[in-house]
């Protein structure tokens, strides 16, 4: 069953604090598992998960693959990269994954304003 309610996810650190990284994403991927709609936001240094080869070099004991998790959300979730942490980092949506998108601070405000939506920080 579909739960009618959207879960977004801000992810705000990368590969410095891998615990939080990776929680973040199991959570996402455990809420598309459950039939949560499911809006991840990728900022700082989370941009770079999603640029195909990065979430795959990422290693956590005892933790399911970033990669993995990063697929589970892009097949039925959305995948946002924070338009300025994009332009910081020199990124391009042709640098991205097929599926993830740039888009700014008023598309996130948009979304966690939404009736029926969950916002999370990571």
């Amino acid at each position: 069953m579909t739960d009618p309610r959207t879960l977004v996810i801000k992810v705000t650190c990368g590969t410095e604090s891998l615990e939080r990284l990776n929680q973040a994403f199991t959570v996402a991927a455990t809420a598309v598992a459950s039939g949560v709609g499911v809006s991840l936001w990728l900022t700082g240094d989370a941009s770079w998960m999603g640029v195909p080869g990065r979430a795959e070099q990422v290693e956590l004991a005892h933790a399911a693959a970033l990669a993995d998790l990063r697929d589970a959300v892009l097949a039925t979730g959305t995948v946002t990269v924070c338009g300025q942490c994009a332009a910081r980092r020199d990124l391009a949506e042709a640098d991205l994954l097929p599926g993830v998108a740039i888009r700014g601070a008023a598309a996130f405000v948009e979304e966690v304003l939404s009736p029926g939506v969950q916002a999370l920080v990571y």
